[in-house]
């Protein structure tokens, strides 16, 4: 089986996008391996790891006229599998405050200083366009103690920006 490559696919939101697709590369012999998809905005996102359809121009020739008809850009990049080395999150930050530029910089650079390995973001915008609210949740693993990480964001409070850390409860078996 030929190598991974990253599939990033995006446009506007409608139903299918993930069936038409996913079906495109099934018929290929593709095989995905980890994926992403959501709706961002009016817009839907894909990206997966695909491998096999014969490698990167098999791939793309495949996914070419499907992503066309739906108005979907396509972007492809050889990649390193890297399957089953996941790390589990155990810290989850919830941030929310008055939207301005640099929320997220400041979070996340932030957190960086701690060590702290970002595995997953999700952010969206609430309030209205008067009063914006900027909502963000982000679950990853730390080494460092709560109590660090929390000293790492205190000065955040001083600019109306909220945050609470906690543990990730993860449930196995």
């Amino acid at each position: 089986m030929s190598g991974w490559h990253m599939l990033t696919l995006v446009g506007e939101d409608r139903p299918g996008i993930v069936a038409r697709v996913t079906e495109a590369l099934f018929r290929a012999g593709a095989t995905l391996g980890e994926a992403s998809m959501l709706r961002l905005g009016a817009n839907f996102t894909i990206m997966m790891m695909v491998s096999g359809g014969d490698g990167g121009e098999r791939l793309e020739s495949v996914v070419s006229p499907v992503a066309q008809e739906l108005g979907l850009r396509v972007h492809l990049d050889p990649i390193a599998g890297g399957l089953h080395r996941h790390l589990v999150p155990n810290v989850q930050v919830r941030v929310h405050g008055a939207d301005r530029p640099g929320i997220v910089a400041q979070v996340t650079g932030a957190l960086a200083q701690t060590g702290f390995n970002i595995l997953e973001l999700e952010s969206d915008v609430a309030g209205d366009a008067r009063s914006p609210v900027y909502l963000m949740n982000i679950q990853g693993y730390s080494e460092a103690t709560l109590e660090a990480l929390e000293a790492a964001l205190q000065a955040l409070s001083h600019q109306g920006i909220e945050v609470d850390v906690c543990p990730v409860e993860t449930l196995i078996g």
